[in-house]
């Protein structure tokens, strides 16, 4: 079964969801018409509130580069007419406090215990080590993009992404798909649907969503988690009604736990119980 855990929204455009290494979910919104943007932080286990609303200085040309280790690494944008990222604002989830910040430094990756970032020079970068708690300086590589890229590969091959599920496109011709080639086609049959089938399977759970065309040409986003083997509908959630383009990326696992994105403005999130 699936089990409501909790339903999010401020009403407010979702831009990103980020989940931490200990499942706090950063929700960063943004409001077109004011032209602000606000971060919130929920325990997912529990629905807890942790933060709501926060906000940098830059009310709107902000954003968020990475989190490790509980903390938020946020960023502003040069100008409004460019999308280059300046500075780098440490935010502790736990204390909800800033832990330092450098407004003359761009981010690059978090590796270890270290943010490495570097500074525009007239005609090449110039790269630093800082401390991720403190933000204090522990070396400077100079101009070493040797150095530089090489530790990059190193944080990339080091990112856990374990207990994350995201939807495959169903395909017929592709092998790792025809298990699925009865059924999905069988829901071609019997629905208009535009675009690709996007599915995740997980024991004998298949949650799926796709486009369905309507009289008036719109698109309906569609999402239903079924019992595979018995074909019984667990789940039927609406993403997005009226819609004139396709909407990916509007569901994903993580944990056990199924994250539903509808209508771009509200988030709701079940556990899944008792599939084996």
């Amino acid at each position: 079964m699936l089990k409501k855990e909790f339903t999010y929204s401020n009403n407010r455009q979702i831009w990103r969801l980020l989940l931490t290494e200990k499942n706090k979910l950063i929700i960063e919104e943004r409001d077109i018409n004011s032209k602000e943007v606000f971060f919130n932080c929920i325990e997912v286990q529990s629905g807890k509130k942790i933060f709501s609303n926060l906000q940098l200085e830059e009310k709107y040309w902000a954003g968020i580069e990475a989190i490790h280790d509980e903390i938020i690494f946020f960023h502003k944008f040069i100008n409004r007419d460019m999308p280059d990222h300046t500075g780098i604002f440490a935010f502790d989830i736990n204390s909800k406090n800033f832990l330092w910040k450098v407004e003359d430094l761009i981010f690059l990756f978090v590796f270890g215990e270290n943010v490495f970032c570097y500074k525009n020079k007239f005609d090449t970068r110039e790269y630093f080590v800082l401390d991720c708690k403190t933000g204090n300086l522990i070396e400077e590589l100079g101009d070493d993009s040797k150095k530089i890229n090489l530790l990059r590969n190193q944080s990339f091959n080091t990112n856990n992404y374990d207990g994350y599920l995201f939807p495959s496109s169903f395909n017929s011709y592709n092998s790792e798909t025809k298990a699925y080639n009865n059924f999905f086609n069988e829901l071609k049959e019997n629905n208009t649907i535009a675009g690709t089938i996007d599915f995740i399977e997980l024991n004998n759970l298949l949650l799926f969503n796709f486009h369905e065309v309507q009289s008036d040409g719109s698109l309906t986003n569609r999402f239903k988690a079924i019992e595979y083997l018995t074909k019984n509908v667990i789940l039927e959630e609406v993403l997005n009604s009226k819609t004139k383009s396709f909407i990916p990326d509007s569901f994903f696992i993580k944990d056990n736990f199924v994250f539903l994105l509808i209508e771009k403005t509200k988030l709701k999130v079940f556990s899944i119980k008792n599939f084996n």
